[in-house]
């Protein structure tokens, strides 16, 4: 692998690990060296590797195992569907999250656990204590959706949510960019006060509540 000899971003690291992996340097299933060992390879910093792995890890190329390392998933070329639902309108971006979040919410709302709420509360918890931070709030709202996402015990559904995971986070960025309301916290409780309840109904109607405002003011700015 060759040194990144120029200022690098991120996005540099991600396209040189990502053309090891589709090159089948390393084959899946495979552990990648640590992050000390990457970050001496393409001489960037640690955070950097750090912030590469993660985009990697949402493109479906890797994995993370806690307290294991860092694996290779797959080698396929990912990048084109991931790109092509980006470039789709801000409005079919959350309508597809919508389609996702609701079937999620209905089954978590069926197969929960107490320490799954307990969990959910606790990321709501830490969503809200974001001081102003941009990229904190949306990590930590990311976070608790991926949370009700797994909640349902949907193993395909939770990979959907993963692999789409940066177009989601463009959708959280979108309402605290644009004139497209953030659901408050209020709206982010009745989803866990239904999962809580046991109620499916209820559960699909909370984030159907959720994302009905920014619909309707994505509706309004096409049409204005």
């Amino acid at each position: 692998m060759r040194a990144l000899t120029k200022t690098t971003l991120a996005d540099t690291a991600v396209e040189a690990i990502r053309s090891e992996i589709t090159g089948r340097r390393w084959l899946v299933g495979e552990k990648l060296p640590n992050e000390a060992s990457l970050s001496s390879m393409l001489s960037v910093s640690r955070g950097t590797i750090r912030e590469a792995v993660r985009v990697l890890v949402s493109q479906g190329y890797l994995e993370t195992r806690q307290g294991s390392g860092t694996y290779v998933r797959s080698n396929t070329d990912v990048s084109r569907p991931l790109d092509m639902a980006r470039r789709a309108g801000l409005r079919d971006q959350f309508e597809a999250r919508l389609a996702l979040e609701v079937e999620a919410a209905r089954l978590a709302a069926l197969r929960h656990s107490p320490a799954v709420v307990t969990q959910l509360r606790a990321l709501l918890v830490a969503r809200g204590n974001y001081a102003g931070d941009k990229a904190a709030f949306i990590e930590r709202d990311l976070a608790f959706h991926r949370a009700v996402v797994a909640a349902s015990q949907n193993r395909a559904m939770i990979e959907i949510y993963e692999f789409f995971s940066l177009s989601i986070a463009e959708t959280i960025e979108a309402t605290l960019d644009r004139d497209i309301p953030e659901p408050d916290m209020q709206a982010h409780i009745a989803i866990v006060d239904a999962i809580e309840a046991g109620d499916p109904e209820a559960a699909d109607a909370a984030v159907r509540r959720f994302m009905a405002p920014v619909v309707a003011a994505l509706d309004r700015l096409l049409m204005s």
